[in-house]
């Protein structure tokens, strides 16, 4: 179909190219359709790329629709058929861009960094210099060059080990000088921190153990190795690239001894696009790049000025304000996931008997869980009161099985450990309290709060963690719905894959692991399972219970990408500003 207008009937547009990215302009002086030859070539943008599998000479112009334009037509003419717009907006660069830039197309060939563009540009911000050049860097007019040096220097322990000596250079000394260089005599002589690493430092240096015994077949050797290795942390500073390969790898596995140090050397230099651009559109203006209300009231000034141009997707720095800690985020989160589900939380005290922890929830007296190494029991209340009721139900349950047609532990059940002042190994205990209060009432609660075991503290285990605990109680209640909450909860929390394995807990039956899919591998992230009737009925309870337990911690490590739990609690305000909102 032709189109008409007041010029008269132009014939069809032809379509002789597809074009991807971009501008196509058609000149006024010629007619769409008029060929020209094919001596003259089309100035063609290296990075477009046209494709024309026919032999006819190329087109005048070709009409083309730009991807991202919903297929309307660029505006504009050019001889010479498809061609680039220019590399750069010259309105997008800022007043510092442009001194940079007349700076640098004074010197064509030279290499620029920060120094020498504070000389050329009479500035003394080195802010102001990067940012300038960053910019030019950005619009594709200057090319940018990073050389990366290392420094090997001594680190934080490293003072002190040139000072009173390598712990392999003692050791070796205590070795050659004790008379009877057993085990005893090495725990006594070092500390212990020292003499656990220090048995493997001296097992790579050749020494053996015989029946608690050390010796040393070549104490020359093992010597001469740790001189070297002295005299390598005596000669630091150095260079990485000059510095002993083997050496530092050494040092690098042992935490403290040295650091290695990066340092980049930014430099500059100029690209042909810089030197194609016009001097009037490098000359400096004045910007407005905040609008205020006594600018508005004068007219003639904002009216003439150029409006500064904003780039919403470079990068910002973080505003360095108060903020939640990652761990009370976490909580808030979980938090909000039940009661979005229904439920009610609960909220009891830290101090607590043996009975209510152990004792209600149907785990013997002699277990090794109530040992001293680990549970925290009270000197000052050393026993809190029970309600008599309570322990003869125990000691029924424990002993014979009561009325539940459980056998029980047998032997005798002791009411003073049952009165043992403690504080709670898990929130289980508050669950079950809520249950003896409320016997008969359905329910759904859950509880985040904290509990305490006697744990050494290293990268997976701390002695006062948190513990995230629920319970259903109600007709019903079974393993597929608790199984359907656990998926639900942990969903929400961002892990859609959870699979359940058998278990065994002492007050739980059926017992159940709760795994979640984690970087391609199954980590399980607590426990689960349906109350034995040991638990319940001593309590007033005949419906079945669906309770569940899990640790905060390993679900923050798993959140917050950590490997140490250490890490959620030492006051490090760089890794706390880098941390993301949950």
């Amino acid at each position: 179909m032709r189109k008409r207008s007041r010029h008269g009937v132009h014939p069809p547009l032809r379509w002789p190219t597809q074009v991807e990215r971009c501008t196509v302009w058609t000149p006024p002086s010629t007619s769409p359709c008029t060929p020209r030859s094919s001596a003259a070539p089309a100035h063609i943008w290296p990075k477009w790329r046209v494709r024309d599998p026919r032999p006819s000479p190329a087109p005048a112009a070709a009409c083309c629709f730009g991807k991202t334009r919903k297929r309307k037509p660029h505006l504009g003419w050019i001889e010479g058929g498809i061609a680039a717009p220019k590399h750069v907006a010259t309105s997008a660069l800022t007043n510092p861009e442009r001194r940079l830039a007349v700076a640098m197309r004074s010197a064509a060939d030279a290499t620029w960094d920060v120094a020498s563009i504070l000389e050329a540009c009479a500035w003394s911000d080195q802010a102001v210099a990067s940012g300038a050049a960053v910019g030019l860097v950005d619009h594709g007019l200057i090319e940018q060059h990073d050389a990366t040096t290392s420094t090997v220097h001594l680190g934080e322990h490293g003072s002190s080990a040139l000072e009173h000596g390598l712990l392999e250079a003692r050791l070796l000394a205590w070795l050659s000088g004790s008379e009877r260089p057993d085990m005893a005599s090495l725990n006594q002589s070092f500390e212990r921190h020292e003499s656990g690493p220090g048995i493997g430092l001296l097992k790579a240096l050749g020494v053996t153990i015989e029946q608690g015994v050390l010796q040393c077949d070549d104490l020359a050797t093992a010597q001469q190795r740790v001189a070297d290795r002295t005299a390598f942390l005596a000669s630091l500073p150095t260079d990485e690239a000059q510095a002993d390969a083997a050496m530092v790898e050494h040092f690098r596995r042992r935490r403290g001894l040295i650091e290695v140090e990066s340092t980049v050397h930014r430099t500059w230099t100029t690209l042909p696009a810089l030197h194609e651009l016009d001097d009037e559109a490098l000359v400096e203006k004045t910007t407005v790049g905040e609008i205020t209300p006594e600018l508005l009231q004068q007219r003639e000034a904002w009216e003439a000025a150029e409006f500064r141009r904003f780039d919403v997707t470079l990068p910002s720095a973080t505003p360095r304000m108060g903020r939640t800690h990652p761990m009370q985020a976490l909580i808030e989160r979980i938090r909000t996931i039940f009661l979005e589900m229904g439920f009610s939380e609960l909220v009891d005290d830290y101090v607590q008997t043996a009975g209510w922890n152990m004792d209600a929830l149907f785990i013997p007296q002699d277990h090794p869980a109530r040992e001293m190494q680990d549970t925290f029991y009270l000197d000052n209340p050393a026993s809190l009161p029970i309600e008599q009721e309570h322990l003869d139900q125990w000691r029924a349950i424990h002993e014979h099985g009561g009325d539940t047609g459980s056998r029980g532990w047998g032997g005798s059940f002791s009411d003073d450990i049952a009165r043992r002042g403690l504080l709670r190994t898990h929130t289980t205990v508050n669950t079950i309290q809520h249950l003896a209060r409320n016997p008969t009432t359905p329910c759904r609660v859950f509880s985040v709060d904290r509990v305490f075991r006697k744990e050494a503290i290293d990268r997976t285990h701390l002695p006062e963690f948190h513990q995230i605990e629920g319970i259903i109680m109600e007709e019903g209640a079974d393993l597929p719905m608790l199984v359907t909450t656990l998926r639900t909860f942990y969903a929400k929390m961002g892990y859609p894959e959870v699979r359940v394995r058998p278990a065994y807990f002492p007050y739980t039956e059926p017992s159940l692991e709760v795994e979640v899919r984690w970087r391609g591998k199954w980590l399980e992230l607590g426990g689960a399972g349906i109350f034995r009737p040991e638990v319940t009925e001593p309590l007033g309870c005949m419906a079945p219970v669906c309770a569940w337990g899990m640790g905060l911690e390993r679900l923050a490590m798993l959140v917050l990408g950590l490997d140490d739990i250490r890490q959620l609690y030492i006051s490090d305000l760089a890794w706390l500003r880098d941390q993301p909102m949950l």
